[in-house]
C-alpha cells in the first residue's frame, strides 16, 4: 500500500503529509467516508468541533480495524469556546465526542483578533498538551502579528499553522515566516474549492504529462513545496484518486510553473485578520 511521507514537528512528533479533511461532511456521512479514507491508506484525519462530525469521525476510526495509534487525528477549538477555561472544557468535550482519550493535534480554529482571547486559548492548549490530552498543539488562520504574539507571550511555538493555501493563493510570505519560526505549513482548501483551479490550463497540461488528474498534480505540488494537505471528498473514487497523488512526482520546472499561478486576490475564504463569525 502507498504510504504518505511524514513531516517532523518542532516538538519531535510527526504528521503524515497527506491527510483527509471532513469539513462540510454531515455526521451521518462521516463514519462512512472516513472509513473509506482509512481503507484507501490515509492515516491522518482532520476534523473540528464546528464541523459537527466528531462522533462519526471517531466511530469510523474505532471501527476501521486500524489501531488508534496509527491514525493521526486533529480537532480544533471553535471561536465561541476561546479563553483558558472554556478552551480546556471544549477540548474535553471533543475527546468525548471522538471517543478517544487524546488527539494527535489540537488547533485554535481562528485567531479572531477582535475577540482578544487567543493568547489565553493558546495557554490552555499548552496545558492540555502537558496533561497528555493532545500530543501536539498548533493554530489555524492566524495573522502573522497574532502568531508572533502567542509565541512571545508563552515561549511556546505552534507545531503547525493551518491556513488557506492553494496554487491561486500560495501564501509565500506566511510560509517564509513559518520557515523562520520552525512551524509546519498545512493547507486547507488545498484544491482551491470554489475557484476554477481544477480547470486551469497550466495544470491541465502538467497533468496530461503525468497521466494524472489536475487534483493529483495540485496535491503533488503541495508535497513538493513542503505543505501538509487535507483534501476532502465524499466520493470513494475521488478519495482514492487524491491519495494516489502520492505517486506523482513533479519536476522543478513544473513546480515553478504552478508557483507562478499565485495572485494577491486569490483568497477564497475569510481574512483571518478581520473575521467576525
Amino acid at each position: 500500500m502507498t504510504v504518505s511521507p511524514n513531516l517532523t514537528f518542532n516538538d519531535g512528533n510527526e504528521i503524515p503529509q497527506l491527510g483527509y479533511g471532513v469539513w462540510q461532511v454531515e455526521n451521518e456521512t462521516a463514519e462512512k467516508v472516513v472509513g473509506l479514507a482509512l481503507d484507501a491508506g490515509y492515516r491522518h484525519i482532520d476534523t473540528a468541533k464546528i464541523y459537527g462530525n466528531e462522533e462519526g469521525t471517531g466511530a469510523a476510526i474505532a471501527n476501521s480495524g486500524v489501531p488508534r495509534e496509527d491514525v493521526f487525528l486533529t480537532t480544533k477549538v471553535w471561536n465561541d469556546e476561546q479563553g483558558f477555561e472554556a478552551a480546556k472544557a471544549a477540548a474535553e468535550a471533543s475527546l468525548k465526542r471522538l471517543g478517544t482519550d487524546y488527539v494527535d493535534l489540537l488547533l485554535i480554529h481562528w485567531a479572531k483578533p477582535s475577540q482578544g482571547l487567543y493568547v489565553d486559548t493558546w495557554k490552555a492548549l499548552i496545558e492540555l498538551q502537558k496533561e497528555g490530552k493532545t500530543r501536539s498543539i498548533g493554530v489555524s488562520n492566524f495573522p502573522e502579528e497574532q502568531l508572533r504574539e502567542i509565541i512571545a507571550e508563552t515561549g511556546v511555538t505552534p507545531a503547525i499553522h493551518q491556513i488557506e493555501l492553494h496554487p491561486y493563493f500560495a501564501q509565500e510570505n506566511l510560509r517564509e515566516v513559518h520557515a523562520e519560526l520552525g512551524i509546519v505549513t498545512q493547507a486547507w482548501s488545498p484544491l482551491g474549492n470554489g475557484s476554477d483551479l481544477l480547470s486551469n490550463p497550466v495544470l491541465a497540461e502538467i497533468a496530461q504529462k503525468h497521466d494524472a488528474s489536475v487534483a493529483q498534480v495540485v496535491l503533488a505540488w503541495h508535497r513538493a513545496i513542503g505543505n501538509v494537505a487535507i483534501p476532502k471528498s465524499v466520493t470513494s473514487e475521488r478519495i482514492v484518486e487524491n491519495f494516489e497523488s502520492l505517486k506523482v512526482e513533479l519536476t522543478g520546472d513544473e513546480v515553478d510553473a504552478i508557483d507562478a499561478l499565485s495572485r494577491e486576490d486569490g483568497r477564497i475564504g475569510a481574512d483571518p485578520a478581520t473575521i467576525t463569525f
